[in-house]
């Protein structure tokens, strides 16, 4: 076999269907330095990164954790679902962002708009992010809810307050879907097949030219 393959991939906790109470951040334009600013960016863990999402939000100058702001309120204890505005995740690339939400423990990120690196990075690390037409996006918005999210049907349903019941298909790749409803990156993806590589790769050299 041409070179090494690493061990190991990202373990991650699998995706199918899930119901949790939502997150409201109707904000616009949400951008990474917002999610989580530059100056937590100096490790490469992503052990104790919730800690800092959407840090200077979440706490004063002096680290008090600022009462107003919807994660320190008791409501949003174990929510793993945030619906936020649109254009949520635009700004510089950094994987750190999704990083800190699924830390923090959410598993989804629902608006009409998702920036699309940060979509991508989101799909590689875990975390689900959700693109829903405006009608359904104002229906979450009226009040914090639960909701059914399933990967298996492609849904969000709401399971309860005023709109219970409404529900809406979204979009997803087929590789990206399998990987998270299996809790696996892309390398996880590939290394699930390094024999079928190794033996490619031994009958490639066995029928190459002398």
């Amino acid at each position: 076999m041409r070179g090494n393959l690493p061990t190991e991939g990202t373990d991650m906790e699998p995706i199918t269907v899930f119901s949790s109470q939502t997150v409201l951040l109707p904000r616009a334009d949400v951008d990474t330095d917002q999610i989580i600013p530059a100056r937590f960016l100096t490790t490469t863990s992503r052990e104790g990164l919730g800690d800092a999402l959407f840090a200077d939000w979440r706490y004063d100058g002096d680290g008090a954790s600022n009462a107003k702001f919807i994660l320190n309120q008791p409501e949003s204890k174990g929510a793993q679902v945030l619906v936020a505005g649109r254009n949520f995740g635009c700004g510089s690339s950094r994987e750190h962002a999704p990083w800190a939400l699924a830390d923090y423990g959410f598993r989804a990120v629902i608006s009409t708009e998702i920036a699309d690196i940060f979509r991508s990075n989101s799909l590689k690390n875990g975390l689900l992010p959700i693109v829903v037409s405006a009608a359904f996006h104002e229906q979450l918005l009226a009040e914090p809810c639960v909701v059914e999210v399933s990967l298996e049907t492609r849904t969000v349903r709401l399971v309860d307050g005023p709109h219970a019941d409404a529900s809406e298909t979204f979009e997803i790749d087929d590789f990206s879907r399998y990987c998270l409803m299996r809790g696996t990156d892309q390398l996880g993806f590939l290394l699930d097949r390094v024999d079928a590589i190794s033996a490619f790769e031994a009958q490639r050299d066995d029928t190459a030219p002398a």
